[in-house]
């Protein structure tokens, strides 16, 4: 283990991506050899926070490295002591010795990040080795307590996105109607009235409809709106009332 970074404390960081049909999670596969059989896990990225590192930047430190992405965002969200977190399963004992990690308890601040998979900076970007996009609706079991740390970020988005437009950090610049409807549906869990949802949207004054509609589809062609950042803040919006 590196010995310019604090064994028992560390940062996971949560990636969250959406294709236009579900929400996606960026998660890196290790591979494990136990009781002769490989077992394939999957885990969150993360890192041991340096010593002379803020908590902050090793957060931003473990993105770049990921993705070489920076400047996406990235939101501190709840952190995960319980005694036990990275040694309750026998496999994960074997994984951390196999790394000289001590089997000791290691406290992680977990973070959120929310990025469009659309950008040309993430179809381009250099995945760490063994990272790939799943879907969230799928995932039953991660390594050490990455399902519980994956089920409160999923809890504090879920919320966030009732107060504050940060959905329109997983969406292109310019978007339909019905993408942003299908965004709020696949990470709330729930189906929405369309006539009912667009009534809402076009109240509020920072999703500014374009005098443009999609290109290149197979479909008739859906016009096209963006998000308003400076339009949001002047309002002083206290709730989206979209759903």
């Amino acid at each position: 283990m590196d010995a310019n970074l604090i064994p028992y404390i560390s940062v996971d960081c949560v990636i969250f991506g959406f294709d236009f049909e579900q929400l996606n999670v960026l998660l890196i596969e290790r591979s494990i050899e136990f009781e002769n059989v490989t077992y394939r896990d999957l885990k969150f990225p993360g890192d041991l926070i340096g010593y002379t590192e803020n908590v902050d930047d090793s957060a931003i430190r473990v993105l770049k490295e990921l993705t070489g992405l920076e400047n996406i965002y990235l939101e501190q969200f709840n952190t995960f002591g319980d005694v036990d977190r990275i040694t309750r399963k026998e496999r994960d004992i074997v994984w951390l010795n196999s790394i000289n990690h001590p089997e000791k308890r290691v406290i992680s601040i977990a973070y959120f990040s929310l990025v469009k998979i659309d950008r040309e900076e993430i179809k381009q970007a250099k995945f760490a080795k063994n990272a790939n996009w799943y879907p969230v609706s799928g995932i039953t079991e991660l390594a050490f307590d990455h399902k519980k740390i994956l089920d409160k970020a999923l809890e504090v988005l879920r919320n966030k996105l009732h107060t504050q437009p940060i959905g329109f950090e997983l969406l292109p610049n310019k978007f339909t109607l019905s993408q942003l409807q299908k965004l709020y549906e696949v990470i709330l869990g729930t189906t929405l009235d369309k006539r009912n949802f667009r009534k809402k949207v076009s109240a509020i004054p920072f999703i500014i409809p374009l005098n443009e509609k999609q290109k290149g589809v197979a479909h008739k062609p859906a016009q096209l709106y963006r998000f308003d950042q400076k339009k949001y803040i002047r309002s002083k919006y206290e709730k989206l009332y979209l759903v």
